[in-house]
């Protein structure tokens, strides 16, 4: 999920971008008076392959409230990175904006009714092979005013991002676990999964700690984005908040990728060494 919020001050401006669970950038977060689980957007991803140069798709913008809300749709480029995870950028090889054509670009959506998003791309004969990727927000335009600790007055808007792929050719990931380790400033496991393919990929991970031949703990993260030609940490759920630290020393931390590309289940194992040290 995804929770944009611009902070307008008369001194500053902050723009922050945040992702929460898997690489689908959906949310339902206040829109003016809206309450947050009285909006709602489907699907939660688009994924598409290319047909002749072409693809289509439609996003679901839905007002359960009793008050209408008024929102503009546009686009910009993204990536994830390696430690921060999603980030909007200025411009990017891979960005389909270009190609992408979409209607309405401002939705009035009424009480109990969804509104439409159509989109369209099309790929010029001469573009190359490979994943051409988005993210569509819809942003509010009834800003929230409020206080800050100091008593200045801060104008927040909120924006609902839906990432879109679109992959040109016989393309697809390539995922591995290049490494294990310790995270020291969140006291977690972290592994560092590599995307070497020409496609992106959401992830998840079975795992299983050992110390020997003995098993210290087994668990599994949910579905993660990983972007083509990138790598990225993801943290564990181990251990878990509350839980003492592991006891120092060497493991093996073993156990296997699972991502699905057009219907079928692709699984990597996986096999690394960690050092966990003293705290």
């Amino acid at each position: 999920m995804l929770i944009n919020k611009k902070f307008l001050t008369s001194a500053s401006r902050v723009n922050s971008d945040w992702l929460l669970g898997s690489c689908v950038l959906l949310t339902t977060c206040l829109w003016g008076s809206v309450a947050s689980s009285q909006v709602g957007i489907s699907p939660l991803s688009i994924e598409l392959k290319a047909n002749r140069g072409q693809a289509q798709g439609i996003i679901d913008v839905s007002n359960n409230s009793s008050e209408p809300f008024r929102a503009r749709v546009y686009t910009e480029p993204f990536t994830y990175s390696r430690d921060l995870g999603f980030q909007t950028l200025p411009s990017s090889p891979a960005d389909l904006t270009p190609y992408l054509q979409f209607s309405p670009r401002e939705l009035v959506v009424p009480p109990g009714v969804t509104r439409r998003v159509r989109l369209i791309v099309r790929f010029p004969p001469s573009i190359a092979d490979g994943e051409y990727r988005t993210v569509i927000f819809t942003e509010n335009l009834e800003e929230n005013t409020t206080q800050d600790t100091q008593g200045n007055a801060v104008t927040i808007a909120t924006r609902v991002g839906v990432t879109v792929y679109v992959r040109q050719g016989d393309v697809s990931p390539n995922l591995s676990v290049a490494s294990g380790s310790w995270n020291r400033e969140k006291q977690q496991i972290q592994v560092l999964v590599s995307n070497t393919g020409q496609a992106s990929a959401r992830t998840a991970i079975n795992w299983t700690l050992k110390q020997g031949d003995t098993v210290v703990t087994r668990g599994n993260l949910a579905p993660t984005a990983i972007i083509t030609e990138s790598d990225r940490n993801l943290l564990l759920n181990y251990p878990a908040p509350g839980e003492p630290a592991p006891s120092p020393g060497e493991y093996q931390l073993t156990g296997e990728l699972v991502w699905h590309q057009d219907n079928n289940q692709t699984t990597v194992p996986f096999s690394v060494n960690l050092n966990i040290p003293a705290q």
